[in-house]
């Protein structure tokens, strides 16, 4: 059942009032863990000097009870940004159903490029516990062949132009027909305010989370790949390689875009969000 704009907001002061108390439970921890940290700091100097089995033991302690004010901490932080996320989610339930309602606002093109970088940069980051896998629509890891886009959720549609051309383009989903098997899409770009009715394999569903590289590297494109990225300032996606990777959670692909204009064929280096970089859709026969 829909959410009135009463309990949408209860929902998020709620949520709010929760986010806060584990900020300040998340402080109180690394206060309290932070001796501990310095004294394994100190013992591990001192241990390139001193082999005793005594000192050996010692850090073996320290290290245990870091690992397990590691954990905690950790769990603190996971369930913070949990609440981050279920904050994104009610409101962009409220703005999905303000545009059912007819009452999509209208944002201009500077201001939705700049909400465009910050949605990327915002997107939630996925950090993997030993052993587990990583999940379908994390950094480059394509969605499971079965998955729906829900109401909201921005992919890459395959759309076709009044002249007859065909282009990527950024776009957000309006619902899915299960009777008919396809999507209905805007164009994400407000200058166009079209509307696409497209089938499955004209959609390519975008991350929800980015990959961490220090953690996941295995989730990102590796460098040489032909990948699909949006072009900076734009709402179109192009071909590019993979020049570098990201090295930090912060940090964007380097990618090269395909573009007869240069001597080699290809733009100078440009930076594009974990989020804005795809696997190229493979197509044998596309249909709308």
């Amino acid at each position: 059942m829909p959410l009135t704009a009463e309990q949408a907001m209860l929902q998020v002061q709620e949520r709010l009032k929760s986010l806060k108390s584990l900020v300040c439970e998340i402080e109180t921890e690394r206060k309290r863990i932070e001796p501990n940290i310095n004294n394994m700091i100190r013992l591990t100097k001192t241990g390139s000097d001193d082999k005793s089995p005594a000192l050996h033991h010692k850090l073996k302690t320290v290290y245990k009870i870091g690992l397990q004010d590691a954990l905690q901490e950790e769990s603190l932080i996971r369930q913070a940004l949990s609440k981050i996320q279920d904050i994104r989610n009610i409101r962009n339930e409220r703005r999905i159903q303000a545009r059912n309602a007819g009452n999509k606002e209208t944002i201009r093109r500077g201001a939705l490029m700049k909400m465009l970088q910050i949605s990327a940069q915002t997107l939630p980051l996925f950090v993997s516990k030993p052993g587990e896998k990583i999940p379908h629509l994390c950094g480059s890891i394509a969605a499971d062949t079965s998955y729906i886009a829900k109401p909201g959720d921005m992919v890459a549609a395959l759309v076709k132009s009044e002249e007859g051309e065909e282009n990527w383009i950024l776009a957000e989903v309006v619902q899915y027909v299960s009777s008919t098997s396809k999507y209905e899409v805007d164009d994400i770009d407000e200058e166009q305010k079209d509307r696409h009715i497209l089938s499955r394999r004209r959609i390519v569903p975008l991350p929800l989370m980015r990959a961490n590289p220090e953690t996941d590297g295995q989730a990102l494109f590796p460098k040489g790949t032909t990948v699909m990225a949006l072009y900076p300032q734009t709402t179109c996606f192009y071909k590019a390689i993979i020049n570098q990777l990201p090295q930090t959670a912060n940090e964007e692909y380097e990618v090269l875009f395909e573009d007869p204009t240069y001597p080699d064929g290809y733009s100078p280096p440009l930076f594009v969000a974990q989020r804005y970089v795809i696997a190229i859709k493979q197509n044998k026969k596309t249909t709308s």
